[in-house]
């Protein structure tokens, strides 16, 4: 159900230390010898590797009211980064001239579900920022739902945060030993209470100076989010030090503007999302990413860097490699160049390491479709449809047991017999979590006539959970480290099946990179090597 709101208030919330409790039954404590496990809620069957989160902010230019319907920017840019987060969404507006009320609507559900033609007319204002979301660390409840908006001294502010804070034990105890209750589990709210107050050292003569105190909490929080906050009339868009999470910039322009440069193009406003995907949707254009640490101010007049917080000097940028692979819509951009090619690249490099004699290369649709591509131009061999994909059965991580999740495969699968009779073919994948779904699509296969069916996974074997803001199953939940990639073979019945070697995936995503200062590169591949970018998390008391 959705709810309006005009937010809540800090003097009003109560403290509810039961979530440290809920998190002590869920996560048990780092050991050397033991990898973090990323929570679930009790109740919860965690059915594969899902999705994170989206923002999304959009700030008109020039004088108020403005002429851009900004509400429906924001919903158009969600609907466009619905792929990362489809269990709450949540819009919050502001007319840019009273810092004490927003006018929010949030709730539970898929965003065109959430926001009709009256839900929009009611969130009037000329900036603001959106949400949708896949729980990581909290409940799927309505109280989680983002933006979270806060009042402050200095009126409110609004937050919405994709990631997950690795040390938020420490920052929650910090937090409340300030006096200030938390009613949520949730991350977000605890970002937003940490920047309700001033640093000590941080004088606030003339006002409330957001850049000094969102500095602050980046210090205290070295990893995992991206941040839109929203006070009155700007917004604060935020990436950590280790670029972890994807962040970028757009501008928007004319309906006419066309092809034109985009420096020569006049703005009409700006926007900021996870992804780049839905801006062409609202007339918007790509600029760049937000830089690693950046705090980018937007306001009716433009945009400027304020300030950038840098990693240790012995720590290396660590974006997180799986939204190439599986997480990003394939037209966004990142680093300079379009997922597609990326992905492109991974199937190529797949055949130079794992090549076949086969009549047919094809894809698991759509996850695999762009590797396939890849691997079918570096190998010669032909591509061609093999499954045909029913766009009305949802993603099968959703479906609630095992037995459910195989029949969601018959649901959301057919084979292209024609294309299959007599054929030896080549099936590309992005990735294999569990191994639940490939076996009964070999089986579909193998019924419509496929005479070999050979399995090439477009990434490494998925071997470690993560604790960034990535729903990845435990160790022992993980196909990958119960079996090797013959074992799997046998047990999903395939030919034979092979990954992509972690060395080919880092040099298929550089490949048509555009930067190349190794200062501004580097990966997170912890869920492939167990290798975290910040170590493992503190040992857990909660």
């Amino acid at each position: 159900m959705a709810q309006s709101e005009a937010g809540n208030c800090c003097d009003k919330l109560a403290k509810d230390e039961l979530c440290c409790q809920r998190k002590k039954d869920l996560v048990p404590k780092v050991f050397p010898d033991k990898i973090y496990k990323s929570e679930q809620p009790k109740g919860v069957d965690a059915t594969g590797m899902t999705c994170e989160c989206g923002v999304f902010g959009a700030i008109a230019c020039g004088d108020y009211p403005t002429q851009l319907d900004i509400a429906q920017m924001i919903c158009l840019g969600l609907v466009a980064l619905q792929h990362r987060g489809q269990e709450s969404a949540g819009i919050v507006t502001s007319l840019g001239k009273c810092s004490k009320n927003f006018s929010v609507h949030k709730g539970m559900g898929m965003i065109n579900n959430l926001f009709n033609d009256e839900a929009i007319r009611k969130l009037k204002g000329n900036l603001g920022i959106g949400h949708t979301r896949y729980s990581t660390a909290a409940a799927s409840e309505v109280v989680n739902c983002q933006p979270f908006v806060v009042h402050t001294a200095h009126g409110a502010l609004a937050i919405a945060h994709n990631g997950e804070l690795v040390n938020c034990e420490s920052l929650r105890r910090e937090v409340l030993e300030r006096g200030v209750g938390l009613s949520t589990h949730s991350d977000s709210e605890l970002i937003a209470q940490s920047l309700c107050c001033a640093p000590e050292d941080v004088s606030e003569h003339d006002g409330p100076n957001w850049p000094a105190r969102i500095r602050h909490f980046m210090t205290l929080a070295p990893l995992s989010y991206s941040l839109v906050v929203m006070h009155k009339d700007k917004i604060y868009a935020v990436r950590d030090s280790y670029g972890n999470r994807p962040l970028c910039l757009g501008k928007i322009v004319p309906v006419d503007a066309g092809h034109a440069k985009i420096d020569d193009q006049l703005a009409e406003g700006w926007v900021v999302s996870s992804e780049s995907c839905g801006f062409l949707s609202i007339g918007a254009r790509y600029v760049r990413e937000v830089e690693p640490g950046e705090i980018i101010e937007l306001s009716r007049n433009g945009y400027r860097t304020v300030d950038i917080v840098e990693r240790p000097d012995y720590k290396k940028m660590a974006f997180c490699i799986f939204e190439y692979v599986y997480f990003a819509r394939s037209d966004s951009m990142f680093e300079g160049q379009m997922v597609y090619s990326a992905r492109l690249q991974c199937g190529r490099q797949l055949a130079r390491e794992s090549p076949l004699d086969a009549d047919l290369v094809s894809s698991v649709p759509e996850s695999g479709t762009a590797a396939a591509h890849g691997y079918a131009r570096e190998s010669g061999l032909p591509f061609g449809e093999v499954l045909c994909k029913n766009r009305y059965v949802g993603r099968t991580f959703i479906q609630p047991s095992t037995r459910l999740r195989q029949l969601g495969v018959a649901k959301k699968f057919g084979a292209l017999a024609q294309n299959v009779e007599g054929k030896r073919i080549v099936l590309v994948d992005d990735s294999i979590v569990r191994g639940n779904t490939i076996g009964p699509i070999i089986k579909l296969l193998r019924d419509a006539g496929a005479t070999e069916v050979h399995i090439r996974i477009a990434s490494p074997p998925l071997q470690y959970p993560c604790y960034m803001g990535i729903n990845i199953p435990t160790r022992e939940e993980l196909i990958a480290n119960k079996l090797n990639a013959d074992q799997l073979a046998d047990h999903v019945g395939a030919d034979s099946l092979a990954y992509l070697s972690v060395e080919g995936l880092v040099k298929a995503v550089q490949m048509n990179k555009t930067h190349v200062n190794p200062l501004k590169a580097g990966y997170c591949t912890a869920c492939l090597t167990g290798e975290y970018p910040g170590g493992l998390p503190e040992e857990l008391s909660w």
